[in-house]
């Protein structure tokens, strides 16, 4: 392998990118692969021992994929630092600005006219590295002719930043500390001067946000982290967003795509792009949906050997059979094993209502009585990290139910202050009355309004761009989107549906093999909340899961 550090590639107004060049020996060109994030590009190579999550050396940012591997497999593979970050010039203008994906393709361009490339190119790493291949593609580098976007999500507002309208913190905790260069705010740019004194002051004068000092603070000190600052004060989605969020470029990107990510993943971040990517790109695509797992750093083999079947067929022309399966490969939790699938949400689906019922009971049979309703009272983090909820559980499974696609949740319910954050979480109950947490669901409740026109009933959109406070006292309904997941109930296990509305640190929820990284809490309120949940004939309560048949 030939290695040559920081080489200075100048971009269109000048700037210069710096970039790790790793390359086969010998002087025949070959295809290439960009790997390009704000994480590092000399430490993706730094590492050869490969380290579990557990591991004290452990670093989620390592996911560049493997120079050694790749250069033994005949791929040139560079490893570029976005504008502003490490070694490149410029100014960083926070995650998947326009301007860092001009400069993609413009390292695309700049690779494919170098003499050990024979102009063929396409682009690996995961997260950061795999959602700025999309971004990339959308400007048409002629050059790169296949992307590799591994958890790499759709809407930056709505997987990354905010769940169903509720801040989250995990963009702050691993993304905007990890990433540390010439950073700049952008929001000023976006607003007029009376209105972004507004948003400043509005989020400053937060009650929920200041019971959060750490991230408060960046309020009162923007250029701390100027990318969370940028965050915090566009609290509803818009053009900050839209611009950074893959989805809204989806009729630019015309080459094939291989999607992956794993049920749970982040919180749901990196998960529900991959199915908004298929269903909405227009052109050759996978994906994979895999086990809800941490994996090792570097990433690990069974990664740089995927990357080698599918660009083995897009940049050599060679048979890998990686087109010859059906699009959706899913791993089905519960029954432990793989599934081709055709189409999502699947064609077979038997869209099945489980009705909310009296005394925690979850059943296909709707309340035919005018009862009571039920009751939970969640006091704010500064005083109890006790997280209240109600519970509701099916009997004892006759028989296996294989659930398979999107899930919903509509809620009557009261609140007897202006807002509150919904939090549902859907698990498995084995005969031990063990939980495993298949997936989860957010909405904040000023952030109800629903998008008619892009809702269905098994995955209702809500626009994000405005507040409707709750009048207390008042039944409202609810329409609560879970993460879409594929689990096999086994006879003799419950179905149990969680209701709160807190969730911290200190109350891990994922499954076993997935670290504390993957659920990151949210902002939550200030006040103490008495939520009241209808269940009676003329306010129903119901849970809409995607059963496919035996």
């Amino acid at each position: 392998m030939r290695t040559d550090l920081d080489v200075m590639v100048a971009m269109r107004d000048g700037v210069r990118l710096a970039a790790d060049v790793y390359r086969p020996d010998g002087d025949d060109p070959h295809p290439a692969l960009l790997a390009y994030s704000p994480y590092g590009k000399t430490k993706q190579a730094l590492q050869e021992v490969p380290q579990p999550p557990a591991s004290p050396l452990w670093d989620g940012g390592v996911e560049a994929g493997d120079p050694r591997f790749l250069t033994d497999n005949g791929y040139v593979h560079v490893i570029a630092d976005v504008r502003g970050v490490g070694h490149s010039e410029g100014e960083y203008r926070g995650w998947m600005s326009k301007q860092e994906a001009e400069d993609g393709h413009d390292l695309v361009q700049w690779i494919a006219e170098q003499d050990w490339c024979d102009g063929n190119v396409g682009m690996v790493g995961i997260s950061y590295f795999g959602t700025v291949q999309l971004h990339v593609a959308a400007e048409q580098p002629p050059a790169l002719k296949a992307i590799m976007p591994w958890n790499a999500p759709a809407d930056f507002y709505r997987e990354c930043t905010h769940h169903g309208g509720m801040l989250q913190l995990f963009f702050f905790e691993l993304y905007t500390r990890s990433v540390r260069g010439r950073n700049v705010s952008v929001t000023r740019e976006l607003h007029e001067p009376e209105e972004y004194e507004a948003l400043v002051r509005e989020a400053w004068e937060d009650p929920d946000l200041r019971m959060y000092s750490t991230q408060w603070n960046i309020v009162d000190n923007p250029l701390s982290n100027p990318s969370f600052f940028d965050v915090m004060v566009n609290a509803l989605d818009g053009p900050f967003y839209w611009e950074r969020s893959a989805y809204t470029q989806y009729d630019r990107i015309r080459i094939p795509y291989y999607c992956r990510s794993a049920w749970w993943a982040y919180a749901h971040m990196h998960l529900r792009g991959s199915f908004t990517h298929f269903a909405g790109i227009e052109a050759p695509g996978k994906v994979e949906i895999d086990i809800p797992a941490d994996e090792e750093r570097p990433l690990p083999r069974h990664y740089n050997e995927e990357v080698l079947r599918w660009y083995d067929h897009w940049l050599k022309g060679e048979d890998t059979g990686v087109m010859d399966e059906p699009p959706l490969h899913l791993w089905l939790m519960g029954a432990d094993e793989w599934r081709f699938e055709s189409e999502w949400p699947l064609a077979r689906t038997e869209w099945t209502t489980f009705h909310l019922r009296a005394r925690g009971r979850l059943s296909t049979t709707p309340e035919t009585a005018s009862g009571r309703p039920d009751v939970f009272v969640q006091q704010p983090l500064d005083q109890t990290a006790t997280v209240a909820k109600l519970r509701y559980e099916t009997d004892p499974l006759p028989d296996d139910l294989e659930v398979v696609g999107p899930i919903a949740l509509t809620l009557h319910a009261s609140i007897d202050q202006p807002e509150t954050n919904w939090i549902v979480a859907l698990k498995d109950v084995d005969g031990a009355s063990r939980d495993r947490e298949v997936t989860r669901g957010f909405l904040k409740a000023s952030h109800r309004t629903l998008d008619e026109a892009r809702s269905t009933p098994w995955e209702p959109y809500h626009p994000h761009t405005s507040r409707e406070p709750v009048p207390p006292g008042e039944v409202v309904e609810y329409a609560i989107s879970l993460s879409p997941t594929a689990n096999v109930f086994r006879r003799g296990h419950r179905i149990a549906l969680e209701v709160m509305s807190l969730d911290h640190r200190g109350d891990p929820v994922a499954p076993p093999l997935v670290g504390p990284v993957h659920h990151p809490p949210h902002i939550c309120s200030s006040r103490t909340v008495r939520h009241t949940i209808f269940h009676d004939p003329d306010r129903p309560s119901s849970l809409l899961l995607p059963v496919i048949p035996r």
